[in-house]
């Protein structure tokens, strides 16, 4: 402040170390420094802690009493004399009574503190429990909609193998009757090619061979032309010598002129001559090549009509080739539709005679009438090594609202009749690893199982029937027999199982 003497350090008494308890480091030695001020330290800022009364703060516009002036450690204040030894004892124990009472105050809140410490981790391990309670049960229902969705998703996935079997079956059925018709196309196609090709060899060496002999005939036209112009030429020579010599006679009688006259005429005779024999080599030779053009052209024609005659004969024999093919087909697919019909007329005939049986041995011995079971609640076993008659005769019972059981083969249908017991057995006779007959009796020999109804499905029903009668088979289909027949026997079945 303005006009005040500098501020100079007041004088304090020296502090003694405060005496703490569970305070077990060692007390530092203070060297007693005379004239030294010490700032007294004030205490750390706790939550619980106890904390001196705050002061009002002076604002600056405010009004206020006039105070006298406080005197503050670094204000100048005049010195004072030292505290006498009673004084100083006199302020030592105010000291040490705060002190204690600081000490007492922060016993009292360490066990505060340690109380509510103990609240807190009560209160946070209760929530931890609740917590982990919620996390349980919210796991357990997770579970259990994950066990829904999984069996509904399985659910899923059967159907879509059962379809994606349906489909694979349908697809190799179409892919093996593609392979059979691109085959016959194939072979159809190779019998044309190699027919074509041998017409193509026969018709190039029935032209070679006439080329030959056109080559030939020219050939021996030519040196005849030459031999027949070699002996023109000597004729022609020797008459030529002959007129010479004649002339030369004549030459020798008649005088200088005359023959010089006839040698003249003789050299225009030649003249004309030889213009007459080049004429008439000319007209030799064109007519020679017009003949033999028109002999080509004659050739060539009759060639092309022959060529075309073949090639009708062998469109008709290939046309009627294939239409006798056609009825072929046409008649075999026929008498195996008739032998098909035969045999299902056969089979029904049978059966009917065997329902017309059961039904005189179940009137002459009237069972107690119980309720069948329904559709819904039949469960049929398909026991077969065919994964298409699997899924054809599984298709079939689905389609009238059966539960169906597969089964790849005897072992594997033992083997599920042991867990769970159907109601109806359908199974066919020729399976790897056990057969239907030794099915049947094993299914027969088991008192829990020896009164599931057994249908067996077989090609040679007339050789298997003892066998099967002596197995205890109730039913013997032959193959190939009607989808009603199959249904109508498991309901019968079912119906006498009831009665019984």
């Amino acid at each position: 402040m303005d006009g005040l003497p500098p501020r100079r350090t007041a004088w304090r008494p020296r502090k003694r170390p405060v005496a703490r308890p569970n305070d077990s480091r060692p007390k530092k030695r203070h060297v007693a420094k005379p004239n030294v001020w010490q700032r007294k330290k004030q205490p750390v800022a706790r939550p619980n802690a106890w904390r001196p009364k705050k002061r009002p703060v002076t604002r600056p516009n405010a009004w206020q009493p006039k105070k006298q002036p406080i005197a503050r450690p670094n204000d100048w204040q005049p010195k004072k004399p030292p505290p006498s030894r009673a004084r100083r004892i006199a302020r030592k124990r105010p000291v040490e009574r705060l002190a204690a009472e600081e000490a007492a105050h922060r016993e009292a809140e360490r066990l505060a503190a340690e109380e509510a410490a103990h609240r807190e981790a009560e209160r946070l391990a209760a929530e931890e429990a609740a917590r982990r309670e919620a996390e349980r049960l919210a796991a357990e229902e997770a579970a259990r909609h994950e066990t829904e969705r999984l069996a509904a998703e399985e659910a899923v996935r059967r159907e879509a193998e059962r379809l994606a079997a349906e489909e694979a079956a349908h697809r190799e059925a179409e892919r093996l009757a593609a392979e059979e018709a691109a085959r016959h196309e194939a072979e159809r196609l190779a019998a044309e090619e190699a027919a074509r090709r041998e017409a193509e060899r026969l018709a190039a060496e029935e032209a070679a061979r006439r080329e030959t002999e056109r080559l030939a005939a020219e050939e021996a036209v030519r040196r005849e032309a030459e031999r027949l112009a070699a002996e023109e030429a000597a004729h022609r020579e020797a008459e030529r010598l002959a007129a010479e010599e004649a002339a030369r006679r004549e030459a020798e009688r008649l005088v200088a002129e005359e023959a010089a006259r006839r040698e003249a005429e003789r050299l225009a005779a030649e003249a004309a001559a030889r213009r007459e024999a080049e004429r008439l080599a000319a007209e030799a030779a064109a007519r020679r090549e017009a003949e033999r053009l028109a002999a080509e052209e004659a050739v060539r024609r009759e060639t092309e009509r022959l060529e075309a005659e073949r090639l009708a004969a062998e469109e008709a024999a290939r046309r009627e080739a294939d239409r006798l093919a056609v009825e072929e087909a046409l008649r075999q697919e026929e008498e195996e539709r008739l032998a098909v019909e035969a045999a299902i007329a056969q089979e029904s005939e049978r059966q009917a005679a065997e329902e017309a049986l059961r039904r005189t041995l179940a009137a002459a011995h009237p069972p107690a009438k119980l309720k069948a079971k329904t559709e819904e609640e039949t469960v049929v076993m398909v026991a077969d090594d065919s994964r298409v008659v699997r899924i054809k005769t599984g298709r079939l019972l689905a389609a009238h609202r059966y539960q169906v059981v597969m089964a790849e083969d005897g072992l594997d249908a033992a083997r599920q009749i042991e867990a769970a017991a159907p109601d109806v057995l359908v199974t066919d006779v020729d399976m790897p690893g056990m057969n239907g007959l030794q099915l049947a009796r094993q299914v027969r020999g088991n008192p829990l199982t020896a009164s599931v109804p057994i249908i067996m499905v077989t090609s040679d029903n007339e050789q298997l029937r003892a066998e099967a009668a002596a197995a205890g088979v109730d039913v013997l289909l032959g193959k190939p027999y009607p989808e009603e027949q199959l249904i109508s026997h498991i309901k019968q079945l079912m119906i006498a199982q009831a009665g019984s």
